[in-house]
């Protein structure tokens, strides 16, 4: 059998050929590999240098290489964080002509480390509680996804540093599998795995001397599974609030945001003793609400003024009579983003004078007032009018503003 390389990108299979395929993994010369640190695994992994990438290649057999090549392909599609897959290598031979084990080719995540790595200095308890954080975080994630890890570990985690907190990505998709939806006993089980493991992860951490004497392996196991529990809820739960405080649903978008999730959908149900929300998170990529806002709207605007702007166009949608989400007689969503930019988005903004504006453009200026909406709806504790927005906004924070803007002079 020849030498074959299905790869993601037309450029990658020309990069990888002048990598020894001929040899073992672990008899790869140093000249081809990258000294990085390298976490545990059940199977032989080198990092070397293909062109200008870093790569990560893991040796195993073809069908499990293949498969977990297809799901890592399906969680980038899925916006999930988890390595980049870019080949798969089969067909390899030795120089003898004996087989090789097939190879897994992934991109090296820049900046990121594996947990041992990072205990080679104790690491302090609340450091720890972050990383629990972050690893809830993604499990979260593939769980609504629908993807069952199957070996939810450390060991199967890397770490990116990311503005004071950590970033969790998944690094072995082998022992995955992708569904519609999971069962709540398909994630009870993934979690349980995940105690189990970290607590075995960190009692061999703390056999070596290299956990904080502070720590108990088992308490810290125990806390994913709390933590799981907690962000689950805060994300799937249905809010029931009193009619007429369509603030609470910003609030609660709000919350979901600083969790790192974005509102993909929002139902709101009339009853009888209120309304009810139900909030359906969804993970979306870098740039996903300049791209979904400019296609319904025709607004170019930079990426937090986009979400700012679709989840205020969402709430105004789901208060439209002819707001139908999947019935083929309700207003299609490009119909009713048209009537909010009509009706809502540019009587808004033509209604601050184009000389308060200073340099702020319209989108800026959208966001200011919806900023201001909620300071005054919170203040009250009820919902605040656009147009008593707008006429509290261009008499007590406009003005402040430009004095604040104001060169200074000096004798």
């Amino acid at each position: 059998m020849a030498l074959q390389i299905s790869a993601t990108n037309p450029e990658h299979p020309a990069l990888l050929l002048e990598l020894p395929w001929h040899l073992p993994l672990e008899e790869w010369p140093e000249d081809v590999l990258v000294p990085l640190p390298r976490g545990i695994s059940r199977h032989v992994v080198r990092y070397a240098r293909a062109g200008d990438e870093v790569i990560a290649v893991k040796e195993l057999a073809e069908r499990p290489a293949l498969r977990e090549y297809e799901l890592l392909r399906d969680l980038d599609r899925l916006g999930i964080p988890a390595v980049d897959p870019l080949a798969v290598v089969t067909g390899r031979t030795d120089t003898d002509g004996g087989p090789l084990e097939s190879v897994l080719v992934t991109r090296h995540l820049g900046g990121s480390q594996p947990y041992r790595s990072m205990f080679e200095t104790t690491m302090r308890p609340a450091t720890m509680h972050r990383l629990m954080d972050a690893l809830a975080v993604l499990l979260v994630r593939l769980h609504l996804a629908g993807f069952a890890w199957g070996d939810c570990s450390l060991s199967n985690t890397l770490f990116r540093r990311d503005a004071g907190a950590y970033a969790a990505y998944l690094v072995d998709a082998e022992t995955g599998d992708l569904h519609p939806r999971l069962s709540e006993g398909q994630r009870d089980y993934d979690l349980d795995l995940a105690r189990v493991n970290i607590s075995g992860e960190l009692l061999d951490l703390e056999a070596s001397g290299a956990l904080h004497p502070s720590v108990d392996p088992i308490e810290f196991g125990t806390e994913i599974c709390a933590r799981y529990r907690s962000l689950w809820q805060e994300l799937t739960r249905t809010s029931v609030y009193p009619a007429g405080k369509y603030h609470y649903i910003e609030r609660r978008i709000r919350r979901l945001n600083d969790l790192g999730f974005d509102v993909a959908e929002m139902q709101i149900e009339h009853a009888t003793n209120g309304d009810t929300v139900t909030f359906v998170p969804k993970v979306v990529d870098a740039g996903h609400h300049q791209r979904q806002l400019l296609r319904l709207t025709g607004l170019d605007t930079e990426e937090n003024q986009a979400r700012r702007l679709l989840n205020d166009l969402e709430s105004w949608m789901a208060t439209q009579d002819d707001y139908a989400p999947g019935d083929p007689l309700g207003a299609r969503p490009e119909v009713l983003a048209h009537r909010w930019v009509r009706d809502v988005f540019r009587p808004t903004v033509r209604a601050v004078p184009l000389e308060l504006r200073g340099s702020m453009d319209p989108a800026e200026i959208y966001h200011e007032l919806l900023e201001h909406r909620w300071y005054l709806s919170e203040r009250v504790q009820h919902d605040i009018g656009l147009d008593a927005v707008v006429e509290d906004y261009i008499t007590n924070i406009l003005p402040k503003a430009r004095e604040t803007l104001q060169p200074t002079t000096s004798d």
